[in-house]
């Protein structure tokens, strides 16, 4: 069901709805990659060093954006917001972690102990057919960093083109759906320093790469217990939260509507199966 539809869907009695949280996180992309990022600019359009490098900047990002916001009013409440990539009841899912609060005092005044305190311009891409209101979220991200001084444009593109260009830009909006149903799959693709030779990192945009979270996750990847594959993986998840080395925003939800007489199992991964409908 569209996000447009859902609330007309849901109270409609000639309709009822299944639906689930996704397995999916939508989320921005610092680049790390290097001392400079092709689309962060002085506010006189100079070349300035690598902003997203600066733990302060990063942190900044998330506080500037409201993600409850976005949920309400873009996604017409099919979602809630994120904090980490693994959602609630997956393996490996942090409770202590949170969604960072919209705090967009707080955000100018990590811009200016940065040395920001007017801020700097940036553009953020993000697709426009490829997630959920994807072209929406961006262009509204977009306007909340620009309202805290991070002088924003926005640029989207049909994901034809956009994932062929993802890599060089320098702040991007994603989406990521674990497929294994745990953290891992999300931290050894995105987050851990690419290894090619042991597929590591294999999707790591963002260019993060660092020893203690590695370590976590190297070490989760060999523990054959459980309980200590978890704490280690819930222990990367916290330590990737704490050092901002990515902003998620928010989970979909997967809503299905069907006749009232039926039901259907809603799925995480946004599959549809016959199967799984059933008849009251």
């Amino acid at each position: 069901v569209p996000t447009t539809d859902y609330q007309s869907v849901k109270n409609n009695p000639k309709l009822a709805i299944s639906q689930v949280a996704s397995n999916r996180v939508i989320y921005l992309v610092l680049d790390q990659k290097g001392a400079k990022t092709p689309f962060a600019k002085t506010n006189d359009g100079k070349e300035m060093p690598n902003p997203m490098l600066n733990r302060k900047i990063r942190k900044a990002i998330s506080l500037a954006i409201n993600r409850k916001a976005i949920v309400d009013r873009v996604m017409e409440g099919a979602g809630f917001p994120a904090g980490q990539f693994p959602v609630k009841g997956m393996f490996g899912y942090n409770t202590d972690v949170k969604p960072d609060p919209f705090d967009p005092e707080q955000a100018k005044k990590l811009l200016a102990e940065a040395g920001y305190p007017n801020g700097f311009q940036l553009t953020v891409h993000g697709p426009n057919d490829r997630y959920v209101n994807d072209g929406k979220i961006t262009e509204v991200i977009g306007q909340m960093l620009t309202k805290v001084g991070i002088k924003t444009q926005v640029h989207t593109e049909p994901k034809a083109t956009f994932f062929k260009n993802a890599w060089g830009y320098s702040l991007v909006l994603l989406g990521f759906g674990s497929d294994t149903g745990e953290a891992s799959s999300a931290f050894t693709a995105l987050l851990h320093t690419q290894i090619k030779e042991k597929n590591l990192g294999r999707v790591n945009r963002t260019g993060y790469a660092d020893p203690t979270f590695d370590k976590y996750v190297d070490d989760a990847l060999m523990t054959l217990d459980d309980k200590k594959r978890e704490q280690l993986l819930q222990a990367a998840g916290k330590y990737a939260a704490d050092d901002v080395a990515f902003v998620p925003t928010h989970y979909q939800v997967n809503v299905w509507a069907h006749r009232p007489d039926l039901s259907y199992v809603a799925r995480t991964d946004e599959r549809t199966y016959g199967m799984y409908v059933t008849k009251k």
